[in-house]
This record gives structure tokens, C-alpha cells and sequence, in this order.
């Protein structure tokens, strides 16, 4: 009877595993770059999917972030802020930090940085 249990409990480490990663391997990064004041990447398209953002500190400020919201909300309220797309630390000069993983679906959002003041960019979700 022990055996059974250590053999089931091993065989669903392994199922547990294979679908973790499977679903790991179903995120794509989007990287952006932060200078003074502006993303270098002005417009994004991308498809439907679940995606990590990449935000890089090439010396736009001490402390930077990331702010995702759907286009047509109002962007000043928190509340509209898509959060899983927030980075999970501010990015320090030099640096790049990830957000967690976000689901997107088709639409328009905005994306900009508060931290060092950015114009609202485009992102096309097809």
C-alpha cells in the first residue's frame, strides 16, 4: 500500500510539473525601454495572448514603472490600472524588472510610466 501512494504522489509531481510548464511556455515577453521621458517603443501590436513585460531603466529616472490601462478608461484612476501588469519591483536606473504575467485580450490599452512622465502609448491586442 505504501508503494501505491509514494507512485501516485510521484506520478502527480510529474503531471503538476508538465502543466506548469506548459503554461510557462505559453507566455511571451514584451520588452520596453524606458529613456528620459518617453518608451523607445512608441506602438505595440501583438495577438491575443498571455504576456510578461520586460521594462528597462536605460537612465529615464532614478525609479521607473509601468502602467497598463484599456483604452477609453480612465487612466489618473487606479482602479482602471491593469495590476498584473505593474512591475513587481520599480525599475532603478540601469535596471530591468518584469511584470507578472498578463493576460490580454483583443482590444486597444494604453501603456505609460508615471514615475518618469511619459505620453500614453498604443497597444493593439488582435
Amino acid at each position: 500500500m505504501k508503494k501505491v501512494i509514494v507512485i501516485l504522489v510521484v506520478v502527480l509531481a510529474f503531471a503538476f510539473n508538465s502543466n506548469a510548464q506548459d503554461a510557462m511556455a505559453s507566455v511571451k515577453t514584451i520588452s520596453l525601454e524606458q529613456t528620459k521621458g518617453e518608451f523607445v517603443q512608441k506602438a505595440l501590436t501583438v495577438s491575443e495572448g498571455t504576456y510578461v513585460f520586460e521594462v528597462a531603466n536605460n537612465h529615464a529616472a532614478e525609479k521607473v514603472g509601468l502602467v497598463l490601462v484599456k483604452k477609453g478608461d480612465d487612466a489618473s484612476n487606479p482602479e482602471n490600472h491593469i495590476k498584473t501588469a505593474y512591475v513587481t519591483q520599480v525599475v532603478k536606473d540601469g535596471e530591468t524588472q518584469k511584470t507578472n504575467a498578463t493576460t490580454l485580450a483583443k482590444g486597444e490599452y494604453v501603456y505609460f510610466c508615471p514615475l518618469n512622465p511619459t505620453p500614453q502609448y498604443t497597444l493593439t491586442v488582435q
